[in-house]
């Protein structure tokens, strides 16, 4: 059978590539844009600081259950059709935040938006099937990589934003993008050949979203309601009874949603345990550079940075997470992707020790962070790698969506975790946090870092992949 890429007609691998890390790059600007934003939507809206933090909440509840069922419905219906329907989505959630002039109507934007999280599934399914097998890492690595570069990027840009323009710019932005991105996807992303025919499994689609959103919900809450207050656990508890009830049930589903047996290969669940940690240290950098940076000098460290300042301090982290990414796809095809994961895990503890003991200049940071992009976009790409080489075409889409999950819950719990760390050292003379607070949530993103690169000893090694058959004499004469 002639493969996808070399069939009349097929679209260039390269254009199709060029679309989907656009689509995926929206997905993960959009993530974090609008984190620095906050400050101003709460006093443009006039909500409390309790309110406007479900701006960012809904979005990553709605990512976290759309991701993995959106990913099954493009294994089983296909993957471009749902990309294409997911970007309209997407664009249409941006489109009702930017012109909104209520808490409520942006929050319901911002919960379409949410849709989104579906693109890296679906990307990651599109280019197994489409791409040239020497390709297929390398272009793997590029769209996990954009989850860290979005995610730096974004904070640099909304700086600008904020600075200078109203914060309905965010979302205009981000619309011409995603609505380029479905245009694009629609001209020149083919259909893929890989199907998996099966009923769709609602039950397990219910049970998996209520227990996503339960857990996400009292993460992200957990500053504002308390760690340790009984709503705070119950939702936790609850949240985790319900998913347990979701594994026990699709273990005897005849056409599950998620297949158990493939999550409990090893080397998909050492990936899913080590994409987790490494989500915490990253959105806890998200979370602690910025903060450290605007703080005021008269609080006996910080830099009194402006938004905009703050955000250019992270760009030579996205600058590293762009080389990092292909260049892990490099690596991937010559000693296996388990080596990259462990550099990059490596190279991400290394970035938070520097930054728990040499944090007196700017310079300081730009060199914690930009060894910390390096060490993010090595691991995130190759894990997206990992997770394909160990399941089937048919589970490509539900198996890399499960890790994209794994990461939001350990951003969403490293985000938070670090927040909570540091509001519990405010000085009420002056307002700010201590430097003690900082150390130590550095200090806990380097330990979660550390647990990732022993959880990604685990992962199984694979023999090195072997180079694509050379055509014979007789084909090439034939042709």
């Amino acid at each position: 059978m002639t493969p996808p890429h070399e069939q009349p007609g097929r679209q260039h691998y390269g254009i199709t590539l060029a679309v989907l890390a656009t689509s995926a790059l929206a997905y993960a600007i959009s993530q974090t844009m609008v984190a620095p934003a906050l400050p101003e939507i709460q006093h443009e809206l006039g909500v409390s600081q309790a309110q406007v933090t479900w701006v960012l909440t809904v979005y990553l509840l709605t990512a976290s259950i759309a991701t993995p069922i959106v990913g099954r419905l493009g294994d089983m219906f296909g993957k471009e059709r749902m990309l294409f329907w997911t970007l309209v989505l997407f664009a249409a959630g941006l489109a009702i935040s930017a012109l909104s002039h209520s808490l409520e109507l942006l929050v319901a934007g911002r919960a379409i938006q949410g849709l989104g999280g579906a693109v890296f599934p679906l990307a990651f399914g599109i280019i197994r099937d489409e791409f040239p097998r020497e390709r297929v890492a390398t272009g793997i690595g590029l769209i996990s990589a954009t989850f860290g570069i979005g995610g730096g990027a974004g904070l640099v840009i909304t700086g600008l934003i904020v600075d200078n323009l109203a914060y309905e710019w965010i979302f205009w932005l981000a619309f011409v993008v995603v609505a380029g991105a479905a245009v694009m996807t629609k001209l020149y992303v083919p259909e893929s050949p890989v199907r998996a025919p099966a009923r769709i499994d609602w039950w397990g689609a219910a049970l998996l979203s209520i227990g996503l959103a339960s857990v996400l919900l009292a993460v992200s809450e957990g500053n504002s309601w308390g760690w340790t207050a009984p709503s705070t656990l119950g939702v936790l508890a609850f949240g985790l009874v319900v998913l347990a009830v979701w594994t026990r049930f699709e273990m005897g589903v005849r056409d599950p949603l998620v297949d158990m047996r493939m999550m409990r290969r090893r080397g998909v669940w050492t990936t899913n345990l080590t994409g987790l940690l490494i989500g915490f240290g990253m959105f806890g950098s998200f979370v602690l550079t910025p903060q450290f940076m605007q703080t005021p000098e008269i609080a006996g460290y910080g830099f009194g940075a402006s938004v905009t300042g703050a955000g250019l301090v992270m760009l030579p982290s996205t600058l590293m997470m762009l080389i990092a990414g292909p260049a892990s796809g490099w690596l991937s095809n010559r000693v296996g992707s388990r080596v990259p994961v462990l550099l990059g895990t490596a190279l991400a503890v290394l970035a938070f020790v520097l930054m728990v003991f040499l944090h007196d200049t700017v310079l300081e940071f730009v060199l914690a962070v930009a060894l910390l992009g390096a060490g993010i976009g090595l691991s995130f790409a190759a894990m997206a790698n990992l997770i394909v080489e160990n399941v089937k075409p048919t589970e490509t889409g539900v198996a890399t969506g499960m890790n994209t999950i794994m990461r939001t819950i350990g951003g969403a719990l490293g985000g938070q975790i670090a927040a909570s760390v540091v509001a519990g050292t405010v000085v009420s003379a002056t307002g700010f946090p201590t430097e003690t607070g900082f150390t130590i949530a550095f200090a806990l993103s380097a330990v979660a870092l550390g647990l990732a690169f022993l959880a990604a000893l685990a992962i199984p090694r694979r023999e090195r992949p072997e180079p694509a058959p050379a055509p014979s004499v007789a084909a090439s004469a034939s042709a």
